[in-house]
């Protein structure tokens, strides 16, 4: 008997509706081996209900988009969690990402963030800088720019964390294509493999 894997908890979660809706797609996510990013109501064409997720690898193709979505409409059907009609995204979470999973900060270190807190952190709510720690507590950043009196690196608990994403850079782009390519070349590799058992 295979144990269940658990999945890694998201630091950064929905309230309200959008939470109710997040309950009821994640199981089926997980269920294919899909990580929830986040889940947004919005009054877009109507209503859109819009689903951010990606494979355990941080991949995300159209092909899975449509896969995740001929999965979950059935079940958001059944559940029925909106009074009214909607139209239903499932994308990526894209190069700025929201970054919901402390393995989000682990990945992107060195890149820059913008953090919003739901407490004063420092004297602050908002930072924006360089992830330069990790922790499986909290994050270091590099501010941008510290003001006077501030120390040029602050400590965020991610208990703290009411948002996060990265922030659009040219390195930004560099690494994710860095990384893109070479999760195609292993994904060749596997294909050539079972082609030519031994």
């Amino acid at each position: 008997m295979t144990e269940a894997k658990v999945p890694e908890p998201r630091l950064i979660t929905e309230t309200g509706i959008d939470q109710r809706l997040a309950e009821i797609i994640e199981p089926v996510l997980v269920g294919m081996d899909y990580r929830l990013v986040r889940v947004r109501v919005l009054n877009q064409n109507g209503m859109t209900l819009q689903i951010m997720c990606e494979r355990n690898d941080g991949t995300m193709t159209v092909d899975d988009c449509e896969k995740v979505s001929t999965a979950i409409s059935p079940v958001l059907d059944v559940e029925d969690p909106l009074d009214k009609a909607y139209h239903l995204e499932v994308s990526s979470p894209g190069i700025d990402r929201p970054m919901v999973r402390i393995s989000d900060f682990e990945r992107w270190q060195g890149h820059l963030v913008k953090v919003e807190t739901s407490i004063l952190v420092d004297n602050r709510k908002r930072f924006r800088g360089k992830i330069v720690g990790v922790t499986a507590d909290g994050f270091s950043l590099e501010r941008d720019q510290a003001a006077y009196g501030e120390a040029p690196v602050v400590l965020i608990p991610f208990s703290t964390l009411s948002d996060a994403k990265l922030i659009l850079t040219d390195d930004l782009i560099r690494e994710a294509l860095r990384a893109d390519k070479a999760l195609r070349a292993a994904a060749n590799q596997n294909v050539g493999d079972d082609e030519n058992p031994e």
